[in-house]
């Protein structure tokens, strides 16, 4: 299948690779359908890149790689609906906010992608907690575990 995407134009994607959030995004609730692609030359960030709305294209990085310590718990009915049984089950990203320059961006912390790219169900995950913010900076390095699972 060939996709519009926003920031890599038209490319070729499987259909087994499409990422359902049945509940859509905060703010994007009809988009339920996306593909987590590659930013070529950059192993750090990828975009996840809705299947039907070119325009609604996110950048995803592992928040691990710049805090460390990021841990939260996942509650039993976002493993259930995400079908999580382990911690393979479990690949946690965070939203990037580009700036110029770049030691300006940040994470959004606060409400992490959790994807199961076993089943391949996705979530954003709104934690429910005062130590971890939309904007956090993403020069402040870390440790971290993700406890739930």
């Amino acid at each position: 299948m060939r996709i519009q995407t926003k920031y890599l134009g038209e490319v070729d994607s499987n259909e087994e690779l499409v990422i359902n959030f049945f509940s859509g995004l905060p703010g994007f609730t009809n988009e339920s359908k996306f593909m987590l692609l590659d930013l070529p030359g950059n192993p750090v960030f990828q975009i996840l890149q809705s299947i039907i709305t070119p325009d609604i294209a996110f950048v995803l990085t592992n928040p691990y790689h710049f805090h460390q310590d990021y841990a939260f718990e996942l509650d039993s009915t976002v493993n259930e609906s995400l079908k999580i049984t382990n911690e393979k089950d479990v690949t946690v990203f965070s939203i990037v906010t580009l700036k110029d320059p770049f030691e300006n961006s940040t994470l959004n912390l606060k409400a992490p992608i959790i994807i199961n790219p076993t089943s391949k169900l996705g979530k954003q995950y709104i934690l429910n907690v005062d130590n971890y913010l939309t904007k956090t900076s993403i020069t402040q390095v870390k440790s971290s575990v993700v406890r739930g699972v």
